[in-house]
């Protein structure tokens, strides 16, 4: 089974079995087998494969994420046991969102360093794509779907979008039934958000509902701050307003049209060994992040 995960591994990361067989010294009969094990064993096909192309099907794109999981914490294991590493300790390097990394990731980053006094760390505020190799950063949050492969990916946890507002503006200006309503509405949005649309569920499809507003600003903070002032719907992350939510501050509508959720990411490069305060520090994460009414 382990030679199984590896090589399923292998190819996704190499993009063909030819490439994967080249990189591991076997010829590509045997890889194809190794495949044709894997999936006979978990009862489902994880890749399509064409004699020019390698597509992941949405059970091979879930696999990917735990066998990769998987190989790195056998190799970290691996690598704790021969070099005799227990202690968490080093430079730990993060990169995370603004509005998220002051909310959820400093407090916990700030406990987790206060648990183990050998480790320095520094932690990397930006909206912007990291490119964790050449910045040398050690381990990044993303929310979203992951496009690139090459990364090895951790699921944290998972996050949704709302539509808020203040229940004084509701109260003004009434409650929208439908996206359809929303031509009506003042729209508080993103800059680039406002020509791409608002996400909904409408008949069992996604759809980029277009919105309008007088509004529109780049830092979705100030979004934050102007619906709870009562000038505007906004559409934001429920980990970004749940407290106002508890709190009475804000309100939810549209819910029956909520898209979908979708991940929150813990993703560092591929390397043969995670190190220890990488891997620590992500399990502290998670368990902070799975902690009964943590997210509402």
């Amino acid at each position: 089974m382990l030679k199984q995960l590896e090589t399923f591994v292998a190819v996704v990361q190499a993009g063909s079995l030819s490439a994967a067989a080249r990189q591991q010294n076997l010829v590509p009969a045997v890889i194809g087998r190794r495949l044709d094990a894997l999936e006979e064993r978990l009862g489902t096909r994880l890749l399509l494969r064409t004699t020019r192309s390698l597509t992941l099907t949405q059970e091979g794109s879930a696999f990917f994420e735990d066998a990769q999981r998987i190989m790195a914490e056998l190799e970290d294991a691996e690598s704790a046991v021969a070099s005799g590493a227990s202690r968490v300790r080093g430079h730990l390097r993060i990169s995370a969102p603004a509005g998220f990394g002051r909310k959820h990731v400093a407090p916990h980053l700030a406990h987790f360093q206060q648990q183990h006094p050998e480790l320095t760390v520094t932690l990397d505020l930006s909206d912007r794509l990291v490119d964790l190799s050449s910045e040398r950063v050690d381990c990044a949050i993303r929310i979203s779907d992951l496009a690139d492969s090459s990364l090895v990916a951790v699921r944290l946890a998972n996050n949704r979008r709302v539509v808020v507002a203040a229940p004084a503006y509701l109260a003004q200006h009434g409650i929208p039934k439908s996206p359809e309503d929303l031509a009506r509405f003042q729209c508080l949005s993103l800059g680039a958000s406002q020509a791409r649309g608002w996400t909904f569920k409408v008949n069992g499809a996604l759809v980029n509902w277009k919105v309008n507003g007088t509004l529109a600003c780049n830092d979705g903070a100030v979004l934050h701050e102007w619906a709870l002032q009562g000038y505007g719907l906004a559409w934001r992350s429920l980990w970004e307003v749940k407290d106002d939510l508890t709190e009475g501050r804000l309100v939810t509508v549209l819910d029956a049209w909520s898209s979908p959720e979708y991940p929150v990411y813990a993703v560092m490069p591929q390397r043969k060994f995670m190190p220890q305060r990488v891997r620590h520090f992500i399990e502290f994460l998670k368990a902070a992040y799975a902690a009964p009414g943590y997210w509402g």
